[in-house]
């Protein structure tokens, strides 16, 4: 972890949403603004029930590789795969209302989709090799056991920030503190996950963007 001094260049992002094709890349091109801007830290406020495991692994993969150090804080429910995005960052926090929920992968079916023996052993696979990257992900940047991350994947646990912290899943509870002059950005979707229209907030004054 990179200790950053307390008045490093520092951005907010406030992120709420499913996490799909369209918000997965929404939020990493504002990531990537900020890493053009040179800023040395970013928050990132997210609350998420979850959503896609290919885009959320594509965003976590993503956050590690920026080029200023990323604090993720669950600011109301990190889900399913939104769990992967808090562990992307180099500080994690919660709040103390805040709660987590994992489950293990699945899949939809189609009306009258119609799966034959071969189908389902590749959904099979398909399931499998998801948890086991997702697992490995979690067994590296947490203390929690395989028999533990086993559990995780099959039963929808919903735990408290509590549970998060002694598993090190975050490093402390704690509130919402933005610092007076930062960049806030607030990314808003439609509920169709049509991005509408990102604004950022500085100092009190609204800029379109």
């Amino acid at each position: 972890m990179v200790n950053m001094p307390e008045d490093a260049p520092r951005a907010y992002i406030s992120f709420s949403a499913e996490i799909n094709p369209n918000t997965t890349e929404s939020l990493i091109s504002v990531m990537a603004n900020r890493a053009n801007s040179r800023v040395q830290q970013v928050y990132l406020l997210l609350s998420t029930l979850g959503g896609q495991n290919v885009n959320g692994l594509n965003l976590y993969n993503v956050l590690k590789g920026m080029p200023f150090e990323l604090v993720t804080h669950n600011v109301g429910s990190v889900d399913s795969i939104g769990n992967m995005i808090i562990l992307a960052g180099d500080r994690r926090y919660a709040t103390a209302s805040a709660t987590f929920m994992f489950h293990g992968v699945g899949f939809t079916l189609s009306q009258n989709q119609r799966l034959e023996q071969k189908d389902v052993y590749d959904k099979l696979d398909s399931i499998l090799s998801d948890q086991k990257r997702i697992g490995n992900i979690i067994s590296q940047d947490t203390d929690l056991t395989e028999d533990e991350i086993a559990g995780l994947f099959k039963e929808a646990q919903t735990e408290e920030a509590g549970f998060a912290i002694d598993k090190g899943r975050i490093h402390e509870i704690r509130e919402v503190q933005i610092s007076p002059g930062c960049l806030i950005i607030s990314l808003l979707f439609q509920a169709a996950n049509n991005l509408i229209h990102p604004f950022c907030v500085t100092s009190g004054d609204t800029y379109g963007r």
